[in-house]
C-alpha cells in the first residue's frame, strides 16, 4: 500500500461513504472527501483527519473537477439521487454524466462504482438508475469496477431503518405483498472491507460484481429474526391492496426514513434482489457475517447517530440515546427571509427562555412546561447564565446548548421527558442584502409513542415556529420579512 495515495470519495457523507472514509484514513490513504455541503462534511468527527480534504462539490452545478482530481488515483462514486423526489432518475444519470466527462480528462487510473442489484424482468425506476449510471460512468474510458449489492445491514441504511422503525414502531405490522421478496443482505463492514481492498487489487478490464451475504432471506423473515433480537412479539398481517403509491404514505407515518427515499426503496423492495453475477466474494474473501451479527454489529454502534458535530459531541445527549430510537429524525420548521442584520438576529436568539420566554406563544410553551412538571420534569425551573452571550454547555430552563456559532447557528438539546431525543435549532444564513433565519425541531422517536407524541405535537410546531420566525426578525429591527422561497 502507498500511503500517499490520494483518493477521492464521491459522496463521503453519505451512509457508505461516511462509513467509508474513517476507514481509508486509518489505512494511510489521502483522502478527499465531497458533499453538496461543506458544513455536513464538518459534522463528522473525522473532518480534522491531517490526511482528509474538504470539498464542496455539487455535481448538479457541472463546474470543473479539475483541481479536486488532480493527483487522484481511485475514485469512488457513491452518490445517488433517490432524496431529489420524482425526478430521481434524469437527476442520477445527470451527476454521473458529469463525473464521467470529468474523470475521462483526469489521470484517475480506477473508479470505483457502488450500485445495485439488478433482477431479470423488473420495471424499477430506482434499480434502473442505479444500472445506467455505472454505464455512464464506464464511457469515462477509464477502470471502471461496479459492485452491484441489495441490502447492507448497518445503522443508517435506509432498508434497515424502514425494517428497524416497523418493528420496533408497531405490535401489528400491516404490510404489502413484496413483505416477500428475497434478498442477500450484507453486512456494512463486509461491505467496507471490499471497497476498501478493491483500491490495491489487480484487476484487468471494468468488471461488475455482485455483493451478497451468506443467506437468502425475505424481507418479513428479517422483521422477525430483528424482532426476536430485541425482544419484540410481532404480527404481520399481508394486504394485497397496498399499493407502492400507498406503501410510501403509510412507511412515512411509521419510519423516520423521509419520503422521497422510502418511495424509491419501495421501487425496489418489490422484487428478489438477489446476484446473479459473478459474486465479490471469489475474489476478496473478506469474513462474512450472518443476520444476527450483523445486526448485533449495527446496534452496537447506533449511539454513533450522536456522536457527532450536529450534537456538538455532547455527553447528555449520547447517554441518553437509545438504539430503539429512530434513526432518521423528524423535522419541523419555518423559515423567513429578512433585511434584519445577522449581528441583531443574532443578539436577539441569545435572549431566548429565562423571563423573556420564547418571542411568540409563551402561553403555549408555559402549558408544555406545566405538563412536563406534572410526570416528574424540570420545565418550570427557570435557568439562564448570568452574561448576555451564550457558551455551548450552558442551560437555558429544561434545554442545554450544544452548538452555539456566534451570528450562525444555536443549537438547544431538548429537556423535557418525552418518548425520544431531540433539539432546538436557530440558523442565520447570511444572503448579502438579506438574511434566512430558520427555527426547526428535530425529532428521533422512541417507539410508536414516539411518533405518536411527534404527530400530537405537530400543529403546535407549525404554529409557534412560524411566528417565532417572524417575531425574531422583527425584535431584530427588521423593516421587511418574508416567508422564505429559498430551499
Amino acid at each position: 500500500m502507498t500511503p500517499s495515495k490520494k483518493i477521492l470519495v464521491i459522496g463521503a457523507t453519505g451512509y457508505v461513504g461516511s462509513h467509508l472514509v474513517p476507514n481509508l484514513l486509518a489505512l494511510g490513504y489521502q483522502v478527499i472527501a465531497t458533499s453538496r455541503s461543506l458544513e455536513t462534511l464538518k459534522h463528522h468527527a473525522w473532518h480534522s483527519h491531517p490526511h482528509a480534504t474538504l470539498a464542496e462539490v455539487d455535481l448538479m452545478d457541472e463546474g470543473d473537477l479539475s483541481s479536486i482530481l488532480e493527483s487522484v488515483s481511485e475514485v469512488f462514486y457513491l452518490v445517488h439521487g433517490m432524496a431529489s423526489g420524482s425526478d430521481f432518475y434524469q437527476h442520477e444519470l445527470n451527476m454521473a454524466r458529469h463525473v464521467s466527462n470529468q474523470v475521462a480528462k483526469s489521470n484517475v487510473s480506477r473508479l470505483i462504482y457502488l450500485g445495485a442489484t439488478q433482477p431479470s424482468n423488473v420495471c424499477s425506476t430506482h434499480l434502473a438508475a442505479r444500472k445506467v449510471t455505472g454505464n455512464i460512468l464506464r464511457d469515462c474510458g477509464k477502470q471502471v469496477i461496479e459492485l452491484r449489492a441489495g441490502i447492507i445491514i448497518g445503522s443508517g441504511s435506509a432498508a434497515f431503518e424502514v425494517m428497524r422503525d416497523i418493528v420496533s414502531h408497531l405490535p401489528v405490522i400491516t404490510t404489502p405483498v413484496w413483505v416477500r421478496s428475497k434478498s442477500s443482505p450484507v453486512a456494512l463492514d463486509t461491505m467496507i472491507g471490499y471497497l476498501t481492498k478493491l483500491i490495491e487489487l489487480p484487476i484487468e478490464g471494468s468488471p461488475i460484481f455482485d455483493v451478497s451475504g451468506p443467506e437468502i432471506i425475505s424481507y418479513e423473515d428479517q422483521m422477525r429474526r430483528f424482532a426476536r433480537i430485541i425482544n419484540k412479539r410481532i404480527f404481520i398481517v399481508k394486504m394485497p391492496l397496498l399499493t407502492p403509491k400507498i406503501s410510501s404514505m403509510w412507511l412515512t407515518l411509521v419510519t423516520t426514513v423521509p419520503k422521497p427515499i422510502a418511495s424509491s426503496l419501495i421501487d425496489g423492495l418489490m422484487y428478489d434482489l438477489l446476484p446473479t453475477g459473478k459474486d465479490i466474494s471469489t475474489l476478496i474473501p473478506e469474513p462474512q457475517l450472518g443476520f444476527e451479527q450483523a445486526v448485533e454489529s449495527a446496534l452496537s454502534n447506533e449511539s454513533d447517530v450522536v456522536k457527532n458535530d450536529i450534537w456538538g459531541f455532547d455527553p447528555d445527549a449520547i447517554a441518553r440515546w437509545h438504539r430503539n430510537y429512530g434513526y432518521y429524525p423528524k423535522h419541523a420548521g419555518f423559515t423567513v427571509e429578512t433585511d434584519a442584520s445577522a449581528e441583531a438576529l443574532w443578539t436577539s436568539i441569545q435572549k431566548v427562555g429565562g423571563d423573556e420566554g420564547y418571542f411568540f406563544g409563551n402561553w403555549l410553551w408555559k402549558i408544555r412546561a406545566y405538563m412536563d412538571a406534572a410526570i416528574g420534569g424540570n420545565a418550570l425551573k427557570k435557568r439562564r447564565p448570568q452574561r448576555q452571550s451564550l457558551q455551548t454547555g450552558d442551560y437555558i430552563d429544561s434545554w442545554k446548548v450544544i452548538q452555539c456559532a456566534p451570528n450562525k447557528h444555536l443549537s438547544l438539546l431538548f429537556g423535557m421527558k418525552a418518548p425520544g431525543l431531540g433539539r432546538l435549532e436557530f440558523t442565520v444564513k447570511d444572503l448579502g442584502e438579506t438574511r434566512l433565519l430558520d427555527i426547526r425541531a428535530w425529532w428521533h422517536p422512541a417507539g410508536f409513542s414516539g411518533l405518536l407524541y411527534w404527530f400530537a405535537m405537530m400543529p403546535a410546531h407549525l404554529f409557534i415556529f412560524k411566528g417565532m420566525a417572524f417575531a425574531l426578525a422583527k425584535s431584530s429591527g427588521a423593516k421587511k420579512t418574508l416567508p422564505s422561497r429559498h430551499t
